[in-house]
């Protein structure tokens, strides 16, 4: 079974590619912006709906006009996908997966998706279309097969960074007989229900001093100076080392316990609304637990491994694993608690949870089978 994979690289530019590339990012954010524009205009002046063949159409009349001939100077195959992928962000409008498409903005990360007619891959290369040389990528790994598409980028530190679509044959790992719960936290990442422990690094608290010395630094700049612009560069690429060892420590821990357990049973919170505790959402953001949760669906499924997620209202520190009592309250400073009905005393709240967690999520998953 044929699956599609995405391999980032980071690759550098050369000054001629890099004028190239920022002609292609402000195009392709143009018109972004001008067909959401048209779209919206379309919906709530009109009551009309416009769909892909309209947006296309839209586009090229957009390109005959004198004002934005400059639309011809780059390929055309990024404009054309930046449509398609508008119109997949308007499907999950409409099915409630997600909000409603924002406008792009030149301040944020820039990306375009080149189609297989508009790159070319030979001998271990890539040259993206209007390129006269292929760029100047650093291969971590080689690529499993001849990509499909490939997504160039920019983030707000500067860096380069290229995406390959390709499709790659599913490998199942050998089936292991370990399950595990596991219990997400602040204090500690996450425990488990073996009684695994992982500390929370604190990825910002880490930094903290040096982002704070570069915010001050940037704060104290003329806006609209040169200065300012470097200094903004500075915070923004100390963010971008705080999440890139985040990610990379996500990736590590994910990838030993999809690789050790056949069955992964973990607690659904939405993050969303966490944050919004201004008490606690500076931390939530920092520990990354969406984004454990969502390496660990895809790197299961990936692997043939069970993932599967309980019920957020589900009682895991409050109800004993032993007899299955659900103690009225149970406030977060309390860490051991007795059982009155087994008699069972310090009772770990957080290796309980894990071990309820797990014991809930087998039972989901035989009520799916059976």
């Amino acid at each position: 079974m044929q699956t599609e994979r995405a391999y980032k690289y980071r690759f550098y530019p050369t000054p001629e590619q890099e004028i190239l590339l920022a002609r292609t990012f402000g195009c392709v954010r143009f018109v972004w912006n001008a067909v959401l524009r048209y779209r919206t205009d379309a919906f709530y002046e009109h009551k009309e709906k416009i769909g892909y063949n309209d947006a296309s159409i839209f586009l090229t009349q957009l390109k005959k006009q004198p004002d934005t001939a400059f639309l011809a100077e780059v390929s055309s195959v990024p404009l054309q996908q930046c449509l398609r992928h508008q119109q997949t962000a308007f499907k999950h409008f409409f099915a409630k997966r997600a909000n409603y498409p924002r406008f792009k903005s030149k301040k944020h990360r820039q990306s375009a998706t080149f189609a297989s007619s508009a790159f070319s891959y030979r001998n271990g290369e890539i040259a993206l279309a209007k390129c006269k040389e292929p760029l100047n990528i650093r291969w971590s790994r080689e690529l499993p097969s001849a990509p499909s598409t490939v997504t160039v980028s920019q983030d707000r530190a500067g860096r380069y960074f290229i995406s390959c679509l390709c499709k790659v044959d599913a490998e199942s790992l050998t089936i292991t007989p370990k399950m595990v719960g596991i219990d997400l936290g602040l204090k500690d990442l996450f425990v488990t229900s073996d009684g695994r422990r992982v500390n929370n690094p604190r990825h910002t608290v880490r930094h903290a001093r040096k982002l704070a010395r570069a915010q001050r630094q940037l704060s104290r700049k003329q806006k609209g100076s040169n200065n300012r612009a470097k200094a903004k560069q500075k915070v923004a690429r100390r963010h971008a080392k705080i999440a890139d060892t985040r990610l990379d420590h996500l990736h590590k821990l994910t990838r030993q316990i999809v690789n050790e357990n056949q069955v992964i049973c973990a607690e659904s919170l939405t993050v969303k609304n966490m944050i919004k505790n201004r008490s606690l959402a500076k931390a939530i953001s920092d520990v990354g637990w969406g984004e454990l949760v969502r390496q660990l669906d895809y790197k299961a499924a990936w692997a043939g491994r069970q993932f599967v997620q309980i019920d957020r209202w589900y009682p895991s520190s409050k109800r004993c694993h032993g007899c299955g009592f659900v103690v009225e309250s149970l406030p977060l400073n309390v860490r051991t608690w007795d059982c009155p009905d087994c008699g069972t005393q310090g009772i770990d709240r957080d290796i309980n949870a894990a071990r309820n967690i797990l014991q809930a999520g087998t039972a989901l998953l035989a009520g799916a089978e059976s």
